[in-house]
């Protein structure tokens, strides 16, 4: 596991504080709790009517994000703000793929993919707070854009071993293989 340092200051006296950064979640396990259901978000609100949704009696437990406490466009802002962020989460270096192999963080391609991404989640959140329906679809189509690209090229290759390695366009060269860690992939990484 890796640390960090963090200097605090407690009562004048100064202290360096460990702070863990090792990875609880592998790639999957980060597109399955943030990147999926906030996109869903995004694409419900391609219906004109989505707005219009009857808030729970108690919105504080709502688990539809349409009729808790942040509804309505509220509800797709946030689910835009989350995509940008989440997308600095697929970069972590050492982020494991759920077969094991390493995230490619280090091909152009990835990276230019994972931007493509950010971009598309800045669009739903600017889309929502101007409440344009318009903005909101061809925002919705830039998500799905982007998802789609990513997924063709690291996760629709027949077989959960062969995930986050490139296929390489009919041809060009193969991509490099990623470099794996010299340490056992940590338990989260190889849950299905």
């Amino acid at each position: 596991m890796s640390a960090r340092g963090l200097l605090v200051s407690i009562a004048g006296t100064f202290a360096l504080v460990s702070i863990a950064t090792a990875q609880t979640a592998n790639l999957a396990e980060v597109m399955r709790a943030i990147l999926l259901p906030n996109s869903n978000v995004i694409f419900a609100a391609q219906h004109e009517d989505f707005a219009a949704v009857t808030p729970d009696p108690d919105p504080s437990l709502a688990t539809d994000p349409f009729k808790g406490v942040y509804s309505g466009w509220q509800a797709v802002d946030n689910a835009g703000i989350a995509l940008v962020e989440a997308t600095r989460l697929l970069t972590v270096p050492g982020r494991l793929c759920s077969n094991g192999k390493q995230v490619p963080v280090r091909e152009a391609e990835f990276l230019k993919m994972v931007d493509d991404l950010r971009s598309a989640g800045l669009a739903a959140s600017s889309a929502a707070r101007s409440q344009n329906h318009e903005r909101i679809l061809d925002a919705a189509e830039k998500v799905s854009a982007a998802c789609s690209r990513c997924h063709l090229r690291y996760r629709e290759k027949g077989g959960e071993e062969n995930r986050c390695a490139a296929i390489s366009p009919p041809g060009a060269a193969p991509a490099p293989a990623a470099r794996t860690s010299p340490r056992p992939a940590p338990r989260s990484a190889v849950r299905r």
